[in-house]
């Protein structure tokens, strides 16, 4: 474990200096991180050895999903949220459920497994993460409903996603007391610390007698981050709807923090993802890789380009979005950090098929990480101007549009 600093320094340097490269191609400093754990770690050089129930691996990826989080909130407020949410609403009450009774059907007739784990990794898999679809979530020039839809979605199905797998689990431990109550409770919670934290800090911060100097007013984002994550903690709330709901209220009533904390925000949630990338491809081996088989590489397939996609083209029935803005919807719905917490939760806990679990979601998030963000910056690209596009793309474009022309009207 001690070489993991110096590994991860060494390619945070190494994917500075390649940035402005991976930003223009398909190269992803994202899938980057992931490949140089996996040969780094056990499974390659050794030169990172961890194991899945090491705290560290846990408290990063936690970490990681809580940084990402908040400072997606911070991307819209509440007036906003509310203005979009005929859309989201759509992915978070038909698409999410939909895509976790898919994945679950995969599992179950491909794999074989057990209902109860089949809707376990139908849970664990059925939330979605924009930052490995960075390209097309930060691009201006695609419609901003559909930025907004992918980062309300991918903010919030990570929390509701949570009671799923914690009542499947409850189940395939044989539990007779699922503790709904205490669940409901935990999301509740994780709302009200979101929204009270930083709106006190807020307030205050707007007295008389209280003041941010110019020097220290970025790091007011950070002390509200840190002070809903402990209290989180210490409460048992979910952390993840409270760091949401906490970048949501920054947003609405903070607008000058939000300003100022922004690009720090966004620098130290990106720190946090690639030091978790780095982590989780150390834990991933070729004997996990093969464990699974070839069926369960084609699980990994399916729940990519099955579930997903049917569900978001059933969800958006009549919703008005263009058949591209439906395309790009249902492609991006990359695996990402909380489908990494959950996994490794489930690892933890002791079942008797934590282990399948664990690798079926291990494969589908290494799957997902390489073809998604490897993926959004050339569908990004269909949303540009013209000049903006590849030489290919603009040729397609244009042969198109003669074709259009020369057809008989």
């Amino acid at each position: 474990m001690g070489a993991l600093l110096p590994a991860f320094a060494g390619m945070l340097m190494l994917a500075v200096l390649l940035s402005s490269l991976a930003h223009r191609t398909i190269l992803s400093t994202a899938a980057l991180f992931l490949v140089a754990g996996f040969v780094l770690g056990d499974g390659a050089l050794g030169v990172v050895s961890l194991r899945p129930g090491d705290d560290l691996v846990a408290t990063l990826a936690e970490l990681a999903l809580f940084a990402v989080l908040f400072t997606d909130g911070m991307r819209v407020g509440w007036k906003d949220l509310r203005g979009a949410w005929r859309l989201p609403g759509r992915a978070l009450g038909w698409g999410l459920p939909l895509t976790l009774i898919i994945t679950a059907l995969a599992a179950h007739y491909l794999l074989g497994l057990g209902w109860v784990e089949s809707l376990l990794v139908g849970a664990i898999l059925a939330p979605t993460d924009p930052v490995f679809a960075a390209a097309l979530v930060g691009n201006d020039k695609v419609p901003p409903r559909l930025r907004q839809l992918l980062n309300v979605e991918s903010g919030v199905n990570d929390g509701l996603a949570l009671p799923f797998v914690m009542v499947f689990l409850a189940v395939a431990a044989g539990s007779d007391d699922l503790h709904l109550g205490e669940l409901g409770l935990e999301l509740g919670l994780g709302i009200v610390i979101g929204v009270a934290i930083p709106w006190l800090a807020i307030k205050l911060e707007q007295t008389r007698w209280f003041s941010a100097s110019t020097q220290y007013e970025p790091l007011n984002g950070l002390a509200i981050g840190l002070l809903v994550l402990a209290v989180g903690k210490a409460t048992h709330g979910n952390l993840f709807l409270a760091a949401f709901a906490a970048g949501i209220t920054v947003a609405t009533f903070g607008e000058r923090q939000r300003e100022s904390f922004e690009h720090f925000g966004e620098l130290i949630a990106e720190l946090l993802k690639l030091a978790a990338l780095l982590v989780f491809g150390a834990l991933i081996t070729p004997a996990l890789l093969g464990s699974v088989g070839w069926q369960g590489w084609l699980f990994a397939i399916l729940a990519l380009v099955l579930a997903r996609p049917v569900a978001i083209w059933v969800s958006f029935l009549g919703s008005g979005l263009s058949v591209r803005e439906q395309a790009a919807v249902a492609w991006f719905g990359p695996k990402g950090f909380a489908s990494v917490v959950y996994g490794l939760i489930v690892l933890a806990s002791g079942i008797t098929t934590a282990q399948s679990v664990f690798q079926l979601v291990a494969v589908t998030i290494v799957l997902s990480i390489i073809l998604h963000s490897s993926t959004d910056v050339v569908v990004a690209r269909g949303f540009d101007d013209e000049r903006d596009v590849p030489a290919w793309f603009g040729i397609t474009r244009r042969l198109r549009g003669r074709a259009q022309e020369d057809a008989p009207s």
